[in-house]
């Protein structure tokens, strides 16, 4: 069996990039994958701003102010937020409030909480403040020229802020991957439907329907597709012809009903892994051919168990669909916790256990591990990646993959 980073290196390695961009309005842009660095057209901010309310005023003026010698100046003018600053007057001060312009001559700002202003138009300070004070200066964050998201960025909410804080009102993006997911199995039925004697609804269908979203594919649902081969080599085929992935779930097996392999055998091509982990292990990977075209899109087989196949997709899916969108970093953050459970006897396999945060920072061990267990997925807050052979011990530190860092 496959260790499940080479299994991971393998799929990485394959995995290319789509071609094709579009440019995009910089509100539609989320999770959507850069295809061009954003470079700032300016400095940010584009000037010397206030970070208090206060007033603006050269420090040396106030050389010598104390509480028992404060000294006053005239307020010269007033300075809102969005409002132009004309130069500061020796010997006066501006009040400014904050974001506003610091008018040129003014090397500081004084917080109105430190001033006490007088009925006769004037201020009086009782301290000498240092020259800079609680002014941010123009391109205290972000440099005119500067690359401010590279290539191969996935754009957060804040990232797209950060594009419209210079101004980008459109993105140069990745196009979407483009992926056919169908499914096998006479005894799928979906939800609305009754359930004959033997029949299950389909539940890894709203699965992966909603994971490949978050990721922002264009999904096309080529549905149950019945345990035949030629049935499921017609629909490889028709997957094969706009999509870049072939995702299905269910029938990777070698079993007299299983004809995902030899179906895309005969379409293309196929590497069946065993996995060493758990929930998961049957894990198929090839490419189907586009007619005469002479390229290939890819095909990925998950296992059918609803656990099996939703970890497999996080943990293999997942990454390889941010690499073809274009994603430089695919690797999600570990985070070091502390386990509030034993487990007695570890597996051979790498596991992935369903475990949640408690109140007390700690993690608790989701009861019932099968791969069949859907519930778990939701009572979870991720997963711990314990390795093969290891019996886990209350109080001992392990690796902890949080749901947020895969969905």
């Amino acid at each position: 069996m496959l260790a499940t980073a080479e299994a991971l290196g393998r799929l990485l390695d394959a995995a290319r990039q789509v071609d094709g961009r579009e440019r995009v309005g910089t509100l539609d842009a989320l999770n959507r994958v850069l295809a061009a660095d954003v470079t700032s057209p300016l400095d940010v901010p584009p000037m010397h701003t206030s970070s208090m309310d206060g007033y603006a005023v050269r420090a040396a003026d106030l050389a010598g102010a104390s509480e028992g010698a404060p000294v006053a100046l005239p307020v010269s003018q007033r300075i809102p937020a969005g409002h132009a600053a004309g130069p500061l007057a020796e010997g006066t001060a501006a009040r400014i409030f904050t974001g506003a312009t610091v008018p040129p001559g003014a090397d500081t700002v004084v917080m109105q909480e430190m001033a006490h202003a007088t009925d006769d138009g004037h201020v009086a300070f009782a301290q000498t403040p240092a020259a800079g004070e609680w002014i941010t200066r123009q391109g205290a964050d972000i440099r005119r020229d500067s690359v401010i998201l590279p290539a191969g960025t996935r754009l957060t909410p804040q990232a797209l802020g950060l594009a419209a804080s210079v101004g980008c009102a459109e993105l140069d993006v990745v196009r979407r991957v483009r992926v056919a997911i169908f499914f096998t199995g006479d005894e799928l039925r979906v939800p609305g439907e009754p359930l004959e004697p033997g029949a299950i609804y389909n539940s890894n269908r709203f699965t992966l329907h909603a994971l490949l979203a978050k990721l922002g594919c264009e999904v096309t649902d080529l549905g149950i597709v019945p345990d035949r081969l030629d049935a499921t080599r017609e629909t490889l085929r028709r997957a094969a012809t706009d999509h870049d992935l072939i995702l299905t779930c269910g029938g990777v097996s070698v079993g007299e009903e299983d004809h995902v392999k030899p179906a895309v055998e005969a379409e293309g091509r196929i590497s069946m892994w065993q996995i060493a982990m758990k929930p998961g292990k049957p894990l198929a990977f090839g490419a189907v051919r586009r007619g005469d075209e002479g390229s290939e899109a890819f095909f990925i087989g998950l296992p059918g168990n609803p656990v099996s196949s939703f970890c497999t997709f996080l943990l293999f899916v997942r990454p390889f669909l941010l690499r073809l969108a274009g994603v430089t970093n695919v690797t999600p953050r570990v985070h070091s916790m502390r386990a509030d459970f034993s487990q007695k006897k570890g597996d051979r396999r790498n596991e992935f256990l369903r475990a949640r945060v408690n109140e007390s920072g700690g993690l608790d061990l989701f009861g019932n591990q099968s791969s069949a267990v859907l519930t778990s997925t939701v009572w979870g807050d991720g997963l711990i990646d314990n390795p093969p052979n290891h019996a886990i011990s209350a109080g001992e530190i392990v690796r902890f993959i949080p749901f947020s860092e895969l969905i």
